[in-house]
């Protein structure tokens, strides 16, 4: 692999200084060192450039490294994936049509969430893969360690994720069509008692560094009583789009705990379960009341009133979700005539204000701001990913998805499950996407971009460098960490 290099001027010279010999360097080797003792502005410009080790070297290493044990274990992974689903459908071609059709839906209530959660790890993945090609510095943005895991490791996660969701499934299916119900009643038990207890297994394992970052994310989510990162108030956006998700945890966490695992008493009006049961507005809220204390605590911390008009934004998702569960308690002609044409109401205006917030304020591109401006000035002028037609290609699917997201959150709709699970597909995707250009505009404010990806420090003469400074970082000694 090439050795990376940081270009600087020299009194009009062109002087080539070894990359890995700054980030071996006591002083910067880390994002937010007190032991700098470099001149504040060159110093901070060189620590930005070298604490994001993904931007500079880590392309240049997954260009270079060799497939090695990545590829085996993908292969396997698809054959095993192919295998369970192979055994899978022959246990569903075993049983009539009529336990078919009901036991299908107990089968996607319990591996749906799980399914979903590892698809938004695969995305995610993509989101560090495309910042890492287009040199967004993501990890500044999230201040993250420099032993932040990769893209790759990000899809071994899922990978994993994945197919212990389709092994349990395909359990569950074989036991139950082999008439062992006892024993396939275990399976989504076992896979839901395994998945909390990895995730906060206390062992500097299975990536344990992220698993404790994430853990404590959540935490400060759930209780937003301290100054809000971007990590924070990031996590909880994207916990909105997997509402459904946690409602849909808590559905099956309940049937688990009542133990009507492996039996179709969903259909039963009166289930403790079933759709009447208010935790499942409160769930669906959750993630939208998260973020709403989140704006509240910023503006107490910054006086910036925009906070207000962004908790605006999660006050006016209240009434969508709990109109929407007042259909399991009201009389059917009362819901159709007064409380459905008020659902759709609200459904519109949230719809229509979180589309504008989106452009405008996630995103900071100048659209919608005036109606006369030139469609040429509609964006802003530093755009890292340099290809116009992306960003309104954005804005437009946005607006349709942004549509559909009323699907996702309306509790009268919950039954129609194939189609809910379209919907809530898509809002993934609409999420997604949202995360390019949140990360982007966060990037720009926080490196102060104008035109280029990422900051470089190229132009900077050696006469504002301490001479101290100088020698120590041309000299020949080699730096341990």
């Amino acid at each position: 692999m090439s050795r990376p290099y940081l270009n600087i001027d020299v009194k009009g010279s062109s002087t080539l200084l070894p990359l890995d010999r700054l980030v071996k360097s006591p002083p910067l080797r880390r994002t937010g060192s007190r032991a700098i003792n470099l001149d504040s502005e060159w110093g901070s410009r060189v620590t930005q450039e070298v604490s994001d080790k993904s931007v500079i070297s880590e392309e240049g290493a997954m260009k270079s490294s060799a497939p090695s044990t990545w590829g085996i274990q993908a292969i396997f992974f698809a054959v095993w994936i192919l295998f369970c689903l192979k055994v899978a459908y022959e246990s569903m071609v075993m049983m009539n049509v009529t336990t078919r059709d009901k036991f299908f839906y107990e089968v996607f209530l319990y591996y749906n969430p799980l399914f979903l959660m590892a698809g938004m790890v695969w995305l995610w993945g993509i989101n560090v893969w495309v910042f890492l090609t287009s040199r967004i510095p993501y990890s500044r943005v999230f201040d993250l360690d420099l032993n932040h895991i990769s893209h790759k490791e990000i899809w071994k996660i899922a990978s994993w994720m994945t197919v212990a969701v389709i092994t349990s499934m395909t359990a569950y299916l074989y036991l139950y069509s082999h008439g062992l119900v006892s024993h396939a009643a275990s399976q989504p038990v076992l896979l839901y008692v395994m998945v909390p207890l990895v995730l906060g297994l206390p062992l500097d394992a299975f990536y344990g560094q992220t698993r404790f970052f994430f853990l404590k994310t959540l935490v400060r989510l759930t209780f937003p009583i301290q100054p809000i990162t971007f990590a924070d108030f990031f996590v909880a956006d994207v916990l909105t789009s997997m509402a459904k998700v946690l409602s849909d945890l808590e559905r099956s966490v309940c049937r688990m705990y009542h133990r009507q695992v492996a039996t179709v008493a969903w259909l039963d009006a009166d289930d403790a379960c079933g759709s009447h049961s208010i935790y499942i507005p409160m769930i669906l809220a959750f993630p939208y009341l998260s973020r709403f204390l989140q704006c509240l605590r910023q503006y107490h911390d910054t006086k910036d009133k925009t906070c207000l008009l962004n908790a605006l934004k999660y006050i006016t998702t209240f009434p969508v979700i709990f109109i929407s569960a007042l259909k399991y308690h009201v009389e059917l002609p009362f819901w159709f005539s007064h409380l459905r044409p008020l659902w759709v109401l609200f459904a519109i205006l949230n719809s229509c204000y979180s589309f504008w917030w989106d452009i405008t304020k996630d995103w900071d591109l100048g659209w919608m701001r005036g109606p006369w401006k030139p469609i040429k000035q509609s964006l802003r002028p530093n755009l890292l990913y340099n290809r116009p037609w992306v960003y309104h290609w954005a804005i437009f699917s946005n607006l349709v998805l942004r549509g559909a997201w009323t699907y996702k959150l309306s509790a009268h709709l919950r039954h129609n499950y194939k189609t809910v699970f379209f919907f809530s597909f898509l809002e993934m995707l609409r999420r997604f996407q949202w995360i390019f250009f949140r990360v982007e505009i966060a990037a720009i404010k926080l490196s102060n971009i104008t035109s280029s990806p990422v900051t470089r420090v190229s132009s900077i003469p050696l006469k504002d460098i301490p001479p101290s400074e100088t020698e120590r970082l041309l000299s020949d000694t080699q730096h341990n960490v």
